[in-house]
């Protein structure tokens, strides 16, 4: 998905936005795993790992702002 030096270049609301569509996409990919419809079963860590990234740098970002 995205590599970490990218996400570092978007604002907190590019990163925020980028969150919701990818736990919109985990909700689905989720969805069609319970049906057995999952394409790609890969794409779940993906998604999963980029969503972890996101909130990472968000927490990096705060306790920074904070000091």
């Amino acid at each position: 998905m995205s590599k970490i030096a990218d996400l570092r270049t978007k604002t907190d609301d590019e990163l925020n936005g980028e969150l919701v569509n990818l736990k919109k996409e985990q909700f689905n990919l989720r969805f069609q795993a319970a049906t057995n419809q999952l394409e790609k079963p890969a794409r779940v860590r993906e998604v999963r790992r980029a969503i972890a990234k996101i909130k990472t740098l968000q927490t990096e970002r705060t306790r920074s702002a904070a000091q």
